[in-house]
């Protein structure tokens, strides 16, 4: 794809949500950083329906401490993969207390080195939390951007090292959200909507749909 096209995507895109915001739910960086770390395998409308009931009391390291691994699993118990994730949020809660004076580091290598976070989730972090620049890549931006020809590459870290190289300085905060929104309600896995999509005629994706 030239980069004519690949700026007028990203102008639509823009012209159609100005100010995209994550669809989890959350009130401060430690919250995004849990919301985050529980979303792996799940839908952030289940992440959602299980923090609303745990950040009334549990939402800082400290409270997330003295609720237990145990008591964590009963708000989680919902999402996928819940033992593994609780004891992932126990211990990053720990490691922020003793290392971190109980803040969400604005470090990638910090993130990454937390229990649980990978670095999808760190960059979620800290563009969310923090505005930086950076692009997540996940399934939803992984398949548009190979899909529609945007950024090609034959896994996350090579599609994300070419969003990086492709997409220009102004667009940067706010295209991982762009995508994968695309991705969640236009851009489908099984069945692209290509006859509602408001980049249909700048995709180059072959098999297009009604």
């Amino acid at each position: 794809m030239n980069k004519t096209k690949r700026l007028e995507i990203l102008e639509r895109l823009r012209a159609d949500n100005p100010e995209p915001k994550s669809e989890l739910e959350y009130s401060n960086p430690f919250e995004l950083l849990v919301a985050v770390t529980l979303s792996a395998q799940a839908t952030d409308v289940g992440v959602n329906k299980a923090t609303r009931k745990l950040f009334p009391v549990a939402n800082t390291p400290e409270a997330i401490v003295e609720l237990g691994v145990e008591g964590l699993k009963e708000y989680i118990k919902t999402i996928g993969l819940y033992n593994s994730k609780a004891n992932n949020v126990y211990k990053l809660s720990q490691i922020l207390i003793e290392k971190h004076n109980s803040q969400v580091p604005e470090s990638l290598e910090a993130l990454v080195s937390l229990p649980g976070v990978g670095r999808k989730t760190a960059n979620v972090v800290l563009n969310c939390a923090f505005g930086w620049p950076t692009i997540a890549v996940d399934t939803h931006i992984f398949r548009v951007s190979n899909r529609t020809k945007f950024a090609m590459g034959k896994d996350v870290d090579k599609v994300e090292a070419k969003l990086e190289k492709v997409v220009p300085k102004e667009f940067k905060v706010d295209v991982h959200h762009w995508l994968i929104l695309h991705g969640r309600y236009v851009c489908v896995a099984r069945k692209p909507k290509c006859g509602s999509c408001i980049i249909e005629d700048l995709c180059e994706f072959k098999e297009k749909t009604e």
